[in-house]
Order: C-alpha cells, then sequence, then structure tokens
C-alpha cells in the first residue's frame, strides 16, 4: 500500500492535447485547400489565355456576349435605382438616362458580333482617356505628389492608348485580346508555381511536426509499485 503523499511525477494538464489537435487538424486542411484552390485557378487562368491565343475570334464573340450581359444587367440596377424611395428626385432621372441606355447598348451588342466588339473597344477607349486625363491633371496640379513624374507619364499612356482604342477599335481589340491571352498565361504559371511551392512547403511543416510529437502513452511507474 502507498500512501497518499507519494505521487507518481508530474502529471501534464487534462485537455491539452485535444484542444491543440483540433487546431492542428483545421491549419492543415485549410492550408491544403488553399494550394489546391490556388492550383486550379492558375491552369484555368493558362487554360483561359491559350484559348484567347488560339481562337481569338472567339474569345472575342464571347467577351462580346459577356459585355452585353454586363449592360443589360447594369441598366435592370439602374433603372431600379431610379424608381427606389431611397433616392434623391435629382438623380432618379440620371440613374433612369444611364440604366435606359445600358439596355439599349447591351441589346445592341447581341445583335452581332461587330457591334458588340465596337461597343466593347469604345468603352474600354473612353474609360482609359478619362482616367488618363483624370490622372494627368491630378498629378499636374499636386507639386507635392510623391512619384508626381510616374503619374504623369501613366496619364499620358492611358490618354494616348484610349485614344488609339477609339480611333482604331477592331485592331486595338484584338491587339488587346494577344496581350491578354499572353498575360494570362504568366499570371497562371506564376499561381501555379506558388501553388506548387506552397505544398513543398506543408509537407515539409507536417514532416517536422511529426518528429516532434509527442508520443501518446508515457512510461510512468504504478503506484502499487
Amino acid at each position: 500500500m502507498t500512501s497518499p503523499t507519494d505521487s507518481p511525477g508530474p502529471v501534464p494538464p487534462r485537455g491539452t492535447e485535444p484542444e491543440e489537435r483540433p487546431v492542428a487538424e483545421g491549419m492543415a486542411a485549410l492550408a491544403n485547400m488553399g494550394w489546391q484552390i490556388l492550383l486550379t485557378m492558375g491552369l484555368a487562368t493558362i487554360a483561359l489565355g491559350v484559348i484567347a491565343l488560339v481562337w481569338p475570334g472567339a474569345t472575342l464573340r464571347v467577351v462580346g456576349i459577356l459585355f452585353g450581359v454586363y449592360l443589360l444587367v447594369t441598366g435592370v440596377f439602374q433603372l431600379a435605382a431610379a424608381f427606389g424611395a431611397h433616392v434623391p428626385r435629382h438623380l432618379r432621372v440620371l440613374h433612369f438616362i444611364t440604366g435606359a441606355a445600358s439596355i439599349l447598348l447591351g441589346l445592341i451588342c447581341f445583335r452581332g458580333t461587330l457591334e458588340s466588339i465596337l461597343l466593347l473597344a469604345l468603352w474600354i477607349g473612353f474609360g482609359w482617356l478619362l482616367r488618363g486625363t483624370t490622372e494627368t491633371a491630378a498629378a499636374a496640379s499636386a507639386p507635392a505628389m510623391p512619384g508626381r513624374g510616374w503619374h504623369v507619364s501613366f496619364g499620358i499612356v492611358g490618354a494616348l492608348a484610349g485614344i488609339v482604342m477609339i480611333v482604331m477599335p477592331f485592331a486595338s481589340i484584338a491587339t488587346l485580346t494577344l496581350v491578354v491571352g499572353v498575360m494570362a498565361i504568366i499570371v497562371g504559371l506564376t499561381e501555379v508555381v506558388r501553388a506548387i511551392r506552397t505544398r513543398v512547403e506543408i509537407g515539409h511543416l507536417a514532416s517536422g511536426t511529426a518528429t516532434q510529437r509527442r508520443p501518446l502513452f508515457h512510461a510512468r511507474p504504478h503506484p502499487q509499485h
């Protein structure tokens, strides 16, 4: 018989391992899901880039249809906002005009590929022109702006690209499709490399934690010995 004062040694606190194990398993599952999603996105981006380079005409048709759908959805939301009670009166007319124009342009996109490509090129061209002009004017009027020269240069280049897109819409949009295809392949390859490196790092961490894992059964002397 042993006295109550005899203790087999320090006993680790109960409940520590069961609490740490679900957290570690959850982090491992999240990391595995992360690199798998990254790999899938990279492969999908590469596939889109290859499709844009191999079939530029089909890519432009699909992009034109998607642009028409975007205009229709935007127009519907603009019309709904025009009749909303939370919109001030002086903005309802603007919402109504922009919504009706978006729906009209969206319907024109569905008439044919040329119409949709032309509207898409003009949309991008005017957007670049407006952004480039605004950025150049903002940088020119603010002498204390950090990187003022870069902002002015980017603004001028963007405005010139917008003018070229407006003047030569079909040639510009075809060139833009090729550039987007090449960039998509580059971005996709980068994502695939990142996913592979993440998977390798997860494997190294898993092997390191496995070697540091404590045994499940501790060798303790029996109280009767």
